[in-house]
């Protein structure tokens, strides 16, 4: 295989990551668009999502690769992990919103984001307690199948992460710009006063962010799982802080922003792995979330908007 081979395949592995770091990356970017808040236990949020995709799978009979689908059937298992794991992750998203941050609402200061801490190490502790700390194979129902370009390899795993993280992507985008809730959550995330006037709903606003944002991980949760086959409790704090550090290269609050984070990470962590070193990664990722908080911390597609609190 050649050097540019080598690197090719590097830039498909890294759309791969990159994908599920955009997903869960627009997690923080709705809640923060909105409330000005780093939802810290986004990052369990996506760990605790990847065991129920796993019990889901499970539950349907898939223990391993040797029950790889194909046609209707690998469609609707995959249908019904991804809609299970989404709507949990929704639901537990909003019960964090509604029973630990909706009575800090009118709090100054930090205190809702040192909650979200703390709910984040609930979480934590809870799936170490009752799973334990060893990894958990994933079942895969997906058929061993791939395609050549030249010496460059793309997985059937692969082209099914793209093409999930991309009618995902285009989806939460029209919603957002196109649906009556979406233009509420645009309204409530310039100035939430003046849209509570105007007749908006807020708490529902906040609270469908919660949802969409904790969907959206969900769904990034089963995609780590299907494509690396494991899963552990400690997987929330190795993938969330590359999404956060991708949603701060976007620019926190911008959807856009968000998804061009993701990839550009998913690129660094692979590509970079490949040309310097896997051990320099992490390195390199988080060197680029300082300089930009530093020199640009509105991000590639942010823009500065006065202080809501």
């Amino acid at each position: 295989m050649s050097d540019y081979e080598v690197l090719l395949q590097q830039v498909v592995n890294g759309l791969s990551l990159g994908a599920m770091y955009a997903l869960l990356a627009l997690g923080f970017t709705l809640v923060y668009g909105i409330l000005e808040l780093i939802n810290f236990a986004h990052f369990n949020v996506f760990m605790v999502s990847s065991f129920v995709g796993m019990w889901a799978l499970q539950l349907l009979g898939i223990s391993g690769q040797e029950r790889a689908l194909t046609g209707f059937a690998l469609v609707g298992v995959l249908g019904f992990a991804f809609i299970v794991t989404m709507l949990a992750a929704g639901i537990l998203g909003v019960a964090i919103e509604r029973i630990s941050l909706r009575p800090l609402r009118g709090v100054r200061g930090t205190a809702a984001m040192i909650t979200t801490i703390g709910v984040s190490y609930i979480l934590f502790n809870v799936i170490l307690l009752t799973v334990g700390a060893g990894s958990e194979n994933y079942p895969n129902p997906l058929p061993a199948r791939r395609w050549q370009w030249g010496e460059v390899t793309i997985d059937l795993k692969e082209v099914l992460i793209w093409a999930v993280a991309l009618v995902l992507m285009i989806g939460l985008q029209l919603f957002v710009n196109r649906t009556r809730l979406g233009k509420a959550m645009r309204a409530t995330a310039q100035d939430a006063e003046a849209a509570r006037m105007m007749g908006v709903d807020v708490d529902r606003v906040i609270m469908t962010a919660f949802f969409l944002g904790s969907a959206l991980a969900g769904a990034a949760a089963l995609i780590f799982g299907l494509y690396y086959n494991y899963t552990s409790f400690i997987i929330g704090y190795t993938a969330g802080l590359r999404a956060f550090t991708a949603a701060v290269l976007g620019g926190i609050g911008s959807v856009p922003g968000a998804m061009v984070g993701g990839v550009v990470i998913g690129l660094i962590e692979s590509v970079g792995g490949q040309l310097i070193a896997v051990r320099w990664t992490d390195v390199i990722i988080f060197s680029i979330l300082v300089l930009v908080l530093v020199f640009v911390p509105t991000g590639l597609f942010g823009r500065a908007t006065p202080t809501k609190s």
